[in-house]
């Protein structure tokens, strides 16, 4: 059966070297979305680091959260761990109640532990994940409690630096393109899919432009 949208190639950054080609091939491709591009100028996308057991414990923290208050909950939870390494082995050791006290609700909890186990038992390493496309490193990682599609995309783009990942999903992405293509309503995923046919290769770089428009005036 034919597939009714692309498959979309998700190269690392290290595979392209200069952000102007993949702005300029937006801006040409998509002239309302050269329009944010212009207005917000230079693409400074934030790659974060750590090991798998940190990026995915991030995330989870994450979820459902404000910013101000995530952050918040973070840096808590990494003062739990100032005097040691965050290790699978340490969270699981860690009780219940000193997560709660930090600020984690009681399903993230089970969430963190969850992930810490899959860790332990042989879960890839971020490097083995590098060598996997897209798809496959999603259905790896969705298997672990709490981690779904979006989180596995936020992975994809700000750790494993791919640069066409397209978080269908994401509230951000769907009110940017909302307000950018003034559309009367949050558009569903097949919307979304067929706005962003136009930004293949660099649906990542797309993204954080959509990202940063809801911060236009």
């Amino acid at each position: 059966m034919e597939k009714p949208f692309p498959e979309r190639l998700s190269l690392p950054l290290s595979c392209m070297n200069d952000y102007a080609i993949a702005i300029q091939t937006l801006k040409l491709a998509d002239p309302r979305l050269g329009t944010v591009i212009d207005q917000v100028g230079e693409c400074k996308l934030t790659q974060q680091s750590g090991d798998l057991l940190h990026s995915l414990a991030r995330s989870i923290v994450y979820q459902q959260l404000s910013t101000k208050a995530a952050t918040a909950i973070y840096h808590r939870f990494l003062e739990l761990y100032r005097d040691r390494a965050i290790t699978a082995e340490a969270i699981l050791e860690t009780p219940d109640e000193t997560l709660r006290g930090v600020g984690f609700s009681r399903q993230k909890i089970v969430y963190l532990k969850d992930l810490a186990q899959n860790i332990q038992t042989g879960l890839p390493t971020l490097e083995e994940l590098e060598e996997l496309e897209d798809e496959a490193i999603i259905q790896t990682l969705i298997k672990v409690k709490g981690i779904g599609r979006w989180t596995v995309q936020m992975l994809l783009i700000f750790r494993l630096h791919r640069w066409n990942v397209l978080p269908v999903d994401d509230l951000g992405i769907r009110a940017g393109i909302r307000r950018i293509y003034q559309l009367e309503e949050l558009p569903d995923k097949k919307t979304v899919l067929q706005v962003g046919q136009a930004w293949n290769p660099y649906c990542t770089i797309a993204s954080w432009y959509i990202w940063r428009s809801l911060e236009l005036p």
